[in-house]
């Protein structure tokens, strides 16, 4: 009888443990950011609207971005070398990077470098539709690639 109580209670703290983990993962170090006016993209500000995002304290790699610009806005701002979308948790649902991911490969959308090594080691990019549709998030750069 001991026995069944024992894993029973593995079996319990198990599955606890599992969806505080699931939630620190997905909820709980992302912040909402909300209603931004601007970004700045290669030393200037650019106006947006409609802006949607995250970001978190825990990484940098957590930012991403989902608003509206104008195209006209990133004249003059370097080409980002090998950009890679970040994934966001499945609830962010404005930016979808494997769509995103495609359609920078196929040329659909523009991607800037908006601040090279904005964190530590992270550059900051955003793609751009031909629409005025855009998506900010940050990725490694070479600093950290081997």
């Amino acid at each position: 009888m001991s026995g069944k109580i024992i894993v029973g209670a593995l079996v319990l703290f198990t599955i606890i443990f599992g969806g505080f983990l699931w939630y620190a993962q997905f909820y709980a170090y992302y912040n909402e950011v909300n209603g931004l006016t601007s970004v700045e993209v290669d030393g200037r500000s650019v106006a947006v609207s409609d802006y949607v995002g995250l970001d978190g304290t825990s990484s940098g790699l957590k930012l991403r971005g989902c608003f509206t610009v104008d195209e006209a806005d990133f004249d003059g701002v370097s080409l980002a070398d090998d950009p890679v979308p970040a994934t966001p948790p499945n609830w962010f649902e404005c930016f979808n990077a494997e769509e995103l991911t495609h359609d920078v490969e196929s040329g659909a959308a523009t991607t800037y470098m908006a601040a090279k090594d904005d964190m530590d080691g992270l550059d900051r990019l955003i793609a751009v539709y031909p629409d005025g549709r855009a998506f900010m998030w940050r990725q490694l750069n070479d600093k950290y690639q081997d």
